[in-house]
């Protein structure tokens, strides 16, 4: 058999609260549904100690189970109609579900149980209102369940829902990136592109949003004296460079000559200020650049945004070159 010392026993209270909040601080990090799934696969055994975890997506009629994490093989990879498997019932009904014993359950696929370790199980749906998938929790031992568990189970769910949410909106504003028009020289989103991610972060209602204005510093005396084939390559390097030192979800284009424009969706002003000094830091042949950041304060349009981001550039050129200056 199977089972395991921690099915047997269950996780303490402070096992379950540690585990749960730690995987609502990965999932607010989270960039890609890819991100998401190795947390709740990880973090669903855990809450409950238990000896298997599935994590379920919606594929119009049926049950996708994309990722798991147990003692012995489950489903991964395989697609079951929403009315053949309890990850649909679940959805369907938009409730949660715990059986202690899967074979005294007619809404389980006996056969498609047999061949597994399972005895009992918990199935949550991701999001009650059209529900997303679901996420499933299954023990080799009969396990019932306590309200503690099925509560952090729910909580999961729910902070699964919120990440795969923001994983949407990143994955279109990138997308939106990609269709824009490019710079050719830097080969990053060019004015027009900017303006449009802009505009569609701000619609979307991302939160925390931050923007900054960067300023490669004497470009145009570098330029007049080098030529403008080197400033050309000061130009690419740094783009390069910045591209790299941002995280995934960040976007950064050229704003016009050797201005650049970031976009740091998801992220707190401290954060983008840490941000900014790593990109003042990774520019090529030892040159520098100013920055000025704002955070978007939930009204504003592009606009007045970006003009306390310009403000807070000036008042980095002002400090004397080479620092990030935070926007009031």
């Amino acid at each position: 058999m199977f089972g395991s010392l921690q099915s047997q026993v269950g996780a303490s209270p402070e096992e379950t609260l540690s585990a749960l909040l730690g995987a609502v601080q990965e999932l607010s990090l989270a960039r890609t549904a890819d991100d998401v799934q190795k947390v709740v696969r990880v973090a669903a055994r855990e809450l409950a100690a238990a000896d298997g975890a599935t994590f379920v997506l919606r594929d119009g009629d049926r049950c996708f189970y994309v990722d798991e994490y147990a003692i012995a093989p489950l489903w991964k990879g395989q697609k079951f109609p929403l009315e053949a498997c309890i990850s649909g019932w679940a959805m369907l009904n938009r409730q949660s579900v715990a059986i202690e014993d899967i074979y005294a359950d007619d809404r389980i696929p006996h056969d498609a149980y047999r061949p597994t370790f399972v005895k009992s199980l918990v199935m949550v749906p991701i999001r009650r209102v059209d529900p997303l998938g679901a996420i499933g929790m299954y023990w080799a031992d009969h396990h019932s369940p306590s309200e503690r568990e099925l509560a952090a189970a729910q909580a999961l769910a729910d902070s699964t829902a919120v990440a795969l949410e923001h994983v949407r909106v990143l994955g279109e504003l990138r997308e939106s990136v990609a269709l824009a028009e490019t710079d050719p020289l830097t080969q990053l989103p060019n004015r027009r592109a900017w303006d449009e991610v802009l505009q569609s972060a701000i619609e979307s209602g991302v939160r925390p949003l931050c923007v900054a204005l960067i300023d490669i510093d004497h470009f145009k005396g570098y330029n007049d004296s080098e030529g403008h084939q080197a400033g050309d390559k000061l130009l690419q390097g740094a783009a390069t460079a910045w591209r790299e030192a941002l995280r995934s979800g960040d976007i950064i284009a050229r704003f016009g000559g050797d201005e650049f424009a970031a976009l740091m969706p998801e992220c707190e002003v401290d954060d983008a200020e840490g941000i900014c000094e790593r990109l003042c830091g990774a520019l090529p042949e030892g040159r520098t650049a100013s920055i000025g950041v704002a955070k978007w304060n939930g009204l504003e349009d592009a606009e007045s945004l970006l003009a306390r981001a310009d403000a807070a550039l000036y008042e980095a050129k002002q400090s004397g070159r080479g620092c990030v200056s935070v926007a009031a």
